[in-house]
C-alpha cells in the first residue's frame, strides 16, 4: 500500500518540526551535512502502565523514505520565508542542495507486530547527519502513534480472553490521518474488523457494522424497523436493542430472527450499547437461548477499554463480541508514548566512529551510546531477556551480564549456548535502496500473536505486570558509564 501516494500524491519531506530545517541549514552551512551518524529512535517507559508494548508504523516509514525529496513548491515555500530583518532564512545555495538531495540511508527496524521494551531501538538509522535529522519528527509521529494504539489494541484483546473485539473508533479519532494510522494498528493489535470503510480499502482490514438507533428512529416502531434491516441484510442481521428499551428489544430481535429463520436465515445476534451492560447481556443470552437462538452472538458496545472488559468478564457478561472505539483509537488513558531519536554516534574526520551520549539528571533520560543490535534469548519457546549490545563487544564471547540500564543492581548472566537466540534489528534500506517486503497486515497481525505467546502470562497482566528483564551489555554498559563520566568531567 503506497500510503504516501495514494493518500497525499507526494513527497512530505515538510512535514517535519521547523528546528530539523534550520539544523540541516546549519550542518550544511558548517560542512556537516555528508558527515555519517547513527541515530536511535526508542521509547522510556511502556505506555499505560503496560509490562510489553507491540511496535507498529515500519509501513509508512517504508513508504515515507521511499518519497523523501523536497518538491518544487516545498523550495518555493521555504524560499520565501524571512528573518525579522527581510533577508532570507535559507540561502539559494542550500535550497539548490535540499533540490539535489536524495535518500541515502540505512534503515534497521524491528518488524511490525514485535513486542518491544524500553530503552531498545525501534529503528536505527545510519547515514548523512543532515538525512538522519530531518527524518527524526515524521519517524517519531508514525512510530509513537501506531505503536500506542497498537498495544493499546492488544491490551483490550487481552482482557477479551478470546472473543471478537471490532474497532468502531472512526468518528471519535484524532482527525482522518488519525482514524486510519489507528485502524490499521488496531488490526495488527489483534482486532477482528473495523467499522472504518476507507482503511478497509487502503489496508485490506475486515469492515464490520450494522445500524445505529436513527434507523430505528426512522420508523413508526422498533419492529418494523427490525423487519426491514432483515430484507435488506437477511444474511448479516445484528439488531440494536436499546433504543427504547433494551428488554423489548430483545423480544422484538427474536420475532424477526425467527421470521429469518422461516425464510432459511440465521438472526446473528443483539447489539446492546447503553445501560447495565452485565445485566442486560445476561437478560439477552437468557432470552435468545429460550428462543432457540444458541448461536446469537450478545455485542456489547458503549466507551469500553480493556479495564472495564475485565471488570464485565468478572461479572460474567454474557457478551461474546466487544465494540470497543473511542478509549481504543485516541489512546484515552496515555495520548502518546513519548518515543525519542537520539544521536548515538559520529564518524569523525578521521573516519573513526565516536559514541556520542546525552548526559541528564534523570538517569532514564541518559540515552545508550554507539551503533547497537537488540537479541532475545528464548528457552523452550518462552522470551527470557533481550540483551542490547555493540556487535564487536559480543563476537568471541560464550557468555555475558546483561545490565538494567537504569537500576545496575539489576543483572542477568546470559550463557548464549543454552538459548535460542533472535536478532531484532533488521535491514530495511540499504544505502537508501529498499531491501525489505512488508508484510500483508495478515501476516503483521499474526507476529503480534505469536510474538505474545512467547511471553509469560505475568508481563501480559494489565495491572502490576512482572518486569520483563531487558539490560545493556556489560561492555557496552561500562561504555555508557565512562562516557557520563567523561562528559560530566569526573575522575573515576
Amino acid at each position: 500500500m503506497k500510503i504516501t501516494k495514494d493518500l497525499y500524491q507526494g513527497s512530505l519531506a515538510l512535514l517535519t518540526d521547523f528546528y530539523q530545517l534550520t539544523m540541516a541549514y546549519a550542518y550544511w552551512k558548517s560542512g556537516k551535512a555528508e558527515q555519517e551518524a547513527v541515530f536511535n529512535l526508542f521509547f522510556r517507559k511502556h505506555p499505560f502502565q503496560s509490562g510489553f508494548t507491540i511496535a507498529a508504523g515500519l509501513e509508512y516509514v517504508v513508504d515515507f523514505c521511499n518519497n523523501f525529496y523536497f518538491k518544487d513548491d516545498d523550495l518555493s515555500y521555504l524560499a520565501d520565508m524571512k528573518n525579522a530583518d527581510g533577508s532570507p532564512v535559507f540561502e539559494t545555495a542550500f535550497l539548490d542542495y535540499l533540490k539535489s538531495l536524495k535518500f541515502t540511508c540505512d534503515v534497521d527496524a524491528v518488524e511490525e507486530g514485535t513486542v518491544v521494551f524500553p530503552h531498545t531501538p525501534l529503528i536505527r538509522v545510519n547515514g548523512p547527519l543532515i538525512q538522519c535529522q530531518l527524518l527524526e519528527t515524521a519517524l517519531l509521529n508514525i512510530i509513537n502513534f501506531q505503536t500506542l494504539i497498537a498495544t493499546k489494541a492488544a491490551r483490550v484483546v487481552l482482557a477479551a480472553k478470546g472473543d471478537s473485539v471490532l474497532e468502531f473508533g472512526l468518528r471519535r479519532a484524532q482527525g482522518i490521518d488519525g482514524a486510519l494510522a489507528a485502524s490499521r494498528a488496531s488490526y495488527i493489535g489483534g482486532c477482528a474488523a473495523t467499522s472504518n470503510v476507507m482503511a478497509g480499502k487502503l489496508f485490506g482490514i475486515p469492515v464490520s457494522g450494522t445500524h445505529a438507533h436513527s434507523w430505528i428512529m426512522s420508523f413508526d416502531s422498533e419492529i418494523e424497523a427490525f423487519k426491514a434491516y432483515a430484507d435488506a441484510f437477511p444474511e448479516k442481521c445484528v439488531f440494536l436493542v436499546d433504543t427504547y428499551d433494551t428488554v423489548a428489544g430483545i423480544k422484538n430481535a427474536i420475532e424477526v430472527g425467527k421470521i429469518l429463520r422461516e425464510n432459511g436465515k440465521e438472526m446473528l445476534g443483539v447489539r446492546i450499547d447503553s445501560g447495565d451492560l452485565a445485566y442486560f447481556s445476561n437478560i439477552a443470552r437468557e432470552m435468545l437461548d429460550e428462543a432457540g437462538f444458541p448461536e446469537a452472538k450478545v455485542v456489547a458496545s458503549n466507551d469500553l477499554d480493556e479495564h472495564i472488559i475485565t471488570s464485565l468478564k468478572i461479572q460474567e457478561a454474557s457478551v461474546s463480541v466487544w465494540g470497543v472505539g473511542t478509549k481504543l483509537v485516541t489512546a484515552y488513558d496515555q495520548p502518546a508514548l513519548g518515543a525519542v531519536y537520539k544521536l548515538a554516534a559520529i564518524k569523525n574526520e578521521r573516519g573513526v566512529w565516536e559514541p556520542k551520549v546525552k548526559v541528564s539528571q534523570q538517569s532514564i533520560k541518559i540515552n545508550i551510546p554507539g551503533e547497537h543490535q537488540v537479541s532475545r534469548f528464548l528457552k523452550n519457546g518462552r522470551a527470557v531477556a533481550d540483551m542490547i549490545f555493540l556487535q564487536e563487544h559480543k563476537e568471541d564471547k560464550t557468555s555475558t551480564t546483561i545490565i538494567d540500564p537504569i537500576d545496575p543492581t539489576k543483572r542477568k548472566r546470559i550463557n548464549f549456548e543454552d538459548f535460542e537466540e533472535i536478532s531484532l534489528l533488521k535491514p530495511i534500506f540499504k544505502k537508501g535502496e529498499q531491501i525489505y517486503d512488508c508484510p500483508k497486515i495478515e501476516s503483521i497481525k499474526l507476529n503480534a500473536q505469536e510474538n505474545l505467546q512467547h511471553f509469560d502470562k505475568t508481563h501480559k497482566r494489565l495491572t502490576n505486570p512482572h518486569v520483563y528483564p531487558v539490560g545493556l551489555e556489560e561492555n557496552l554498559y561500562q561504555l555508557r558509564t565512562d562516557l557520563v563520566f567523561k562528559m560530566k568531567n569526573y575522575d573515576k
